[in-house]
């Protein structure tokens, strides 16, 4: 369709406007323009498969996009905002313990935990690391999932949080096991 039959809403014209100066996919230069729309940036948010939660000094959430309630939460249908991370994502310690996140038998060895804390306190990130860990899920069971999480010091308004991304990796890990076990097979 010709651009000039788009209509007049901004976020069109914007577009419009973008495209006849240049081609947006060669260069993030051009992207900045269409990060200036909180709508647009809230559909790149909620149309990643990846977890990003925005967490406060305490570790409670305070924002999250939405792979989050399809993904991590076994909490349907509930209200996830100022609760801490490893109750939002259905963390088995802190179910099966009946103690708050934070107060478990292993948040002292969370890697979760210790990296949000140090992304915190000393504006240390956290790149693609990798964890395996039991997790309740909407049925109420038991699962290990692998996952891959990055963390990093969010400052945002005089405030300081912490930007948590968490992939779960846990089809790609077992498709891998697979493969090494097929192949030591025929080997």
């Amino acid at each position: 369709m010709e651009l000039s039959k788009l209509g007049t809403d901004p976020m069109i014209l914007m577009i419009k406007k973008i495209a006849m100066e240049t081609d947006i996919t060669h260069t993030n230069e051009r992207f900045s323009e269409l990060s200036e729309s909180s709508e647009f940036l809230n559909l790149i948010l909620n149309n990643i498969s990846s977890c990003i939660m925005l967490l406060d000094k305490d570790l409670k959430l305070r924002a999250y996009n939405d792979p989050l309630l399809s993904i991590f939460s076994n909490k349907k249908n509930e209200n996830l905002l100022y609760r801490k991370c490893g109750e939002v994502i259905g963390c088995a310690y802190q179910i099966e313990e009946q103690e708050l996140c934070g107060n478990t038998s292993m948040c002292r060895t969370c890697e979760l935990r210790i990296s949000a804390l140090n992304s915190y306190a000393s504006n240390e990130a956290v790149f693609n690391e990798k964890i395996t860990k039991p997790f309740f899920n909407f049925e109420g069971v038991k699962v290990d999932k692998h996952l891959q999480f990055s963390t990093r010091l969010f400052p945002y308004q005089k405030e300081k949080y912490i930007i948590m991304i968490l992939e779960d990796i846990t089809e790609l890990v077992c498709i891998k096991e697979k493969m090494n076990h097929l192949s030591e097979n025929h080997a």
